[in-house]
């Protein structure tokens, strides 16, 4: 089995709903697994020590996991425009396999949620490109030819899945933003697979 490397952060569960949904997308294709992982929060006063393996929820990344999977899909929620500080703390990390060439020819895709429909979703779903270039990875997004893209009324943007959570970060997933999500994680898969091949 390939697997698809699913790695999100998420304060309220709506980037991590979106990413579950991702996964099921992935596992829709013969021969391909998804392995969903977190990153832990930021300290503003010192940083951080977490054990390795969280009280709830799925288990903390390690470069290891980036380096084994077949494809990656960054998910984060919006903070003004950009990515969580806590994906940005981890992708800093993440030199060394950079210099090792580890992440190289993999596709990657994108995704994130926010809390009003204007928040940065296409800004922040372009902040997370920018490291996984840099890795020499293959962006991947949406096709406009998945007609849910051209009449959503709510999140979605050919950069990638988006969700509009609500100002009280409650609103569940629409069907549309569903559907880009399962779309997103087919396609990284089907990428992903014929790339073994």
């Amino acid at each position: 089995m390939s697997t698809i490397l699913i790695l999100y952060y998420s304060r309220h569960g709506a980037t991590a709903e979106m990413a579950r949904r991702i996964a099921r997308g992935v596992e829709e294709i013969d021969g391909m697994q998804a392995c969903l992982r977190t990153v832990p929060a930021v300290s503003t006063v010192c940083e951080a020590v977490e054990d390795s393996i969280p009280e709830s929820g799925d288990p903390y990344v390690t470069l290891d996991d980036l380096k084994t999977c077949s494809g990656l899909v960054l998910g984060s929620p919006t903070r003004f425009g950009n990515m969580a500080g806590a994906m940005k703390y981890f992708l800093d990390s993440t030199s060394s396999i950079w210099l090792e060439g580890a992440l190289v020819d993999k596709p990657a895709a994108v995704f994130t949620s926010t809390s009003s429909l204007h928040g940065g979703q296409e800004s922040t779903l372009l902040s997370m490109m920018l490291p996984l270039m840099h890795h020499g990875m293959m962006i991947l997004g949406l096709p406009y030819p998945n007609t849910d893209l051209m009449n959503t009324k709510t999140g979605g943007t050919p950069y990638g899945p988006s969700h509009l959570a609500g100002t009280d970060n409650k609103q569940p997933l629409s069907d549309d933003e569903i559907s880009h999500c399962q779309l997103l994680g087919k396609r990284i898969a089907r990428t992903a697979k014929s790339l073994k091949e």
